[in-house]
């Protein structure tokens, strides 16, 4: 099972150099920078292996979204199926990999059996907290002013918490969504494959 979510980044340029921190001195940032556009991260995880993976994109058209699937089936080349859970939008469907690479696409489509959220719930994909740990732990205040170096940045950060494994202790149960939904339930049923 994996779960897969995206998110926007803006990408800014420092004017000024900043000012290294000195003894008794601590490091300055100016507050003036210069935009240098967005970028998008798609941002997936295997929580109970604690795989992670991060592929930062110009945006989050149908043909990167397809580029990210692509990806994701290659990291699991012997599965059978690959569990994906995702929000429903409309670029996260069978037409965007159609469009990208023809009728291959609809062949990597028939390899993941897709979990779309139930609308207004989104938080029930553990990709968002996985979009929080990266943009916290990765990201944090940082000013970064290219694709170029969001890629290198990206590369590191998921090379270290693939190499520690960390896992997502997910503690949310059919029961909790009982309590939380009530009549909601026929959201919750399981997806026939």
């Amino acid at each position: 099972m994996v779960c897969l979510d995206e998110k926007p980044v803006v990408l800014h340029r420092d004017v000024r150099p900043a000012a290294a921190a000195e003894p008794a001195q601590p490091a300055k940032r100016d507050c003036e920078y210069e935009r240098c556009g967005t970028a998008n991260v798609f941002c997936g995880v295997e929580p109970r292996a604690g795989r992670h993976f991060i592929w930062p994109t110009p945006n989050r058209c149908g043909k990167q979204f397809a580029r990210t699937l692509q990806r994701l089936a290659t990291a699991y080349p012997n599965a059978r199926t690959i569990h994906l859970v995702l929000d429903n939008l409309s670029t996260h469907s069978r037409r965007s990999l159609l469009r990208q690479f023809g009728e291959l696409g609809g062949h990597l489509w028939s390899r993941f059996t897709i979990h779309f959220t139930p609308k207004h719930a989104g938080w029930l994909n553990q990709a968002e907290i996985e979009i929080s740990i990266f943009a916290r732990q990765c990201l944090g205040s940082r000013r970064i002013p290219s694709l170029r170096v969001l890629r290198a940045e990206c590369a590191a950060w998921n090379r270290s918490v693939n190499h520690q494994r960390l896992q997502i202790n997910w503690t949310f149960s059919r029961r909790d969504a009982a309590n939380v939904f009530h009549q909601q339930l026929q959201l919750f049923k399981r997806s026939k494959r």
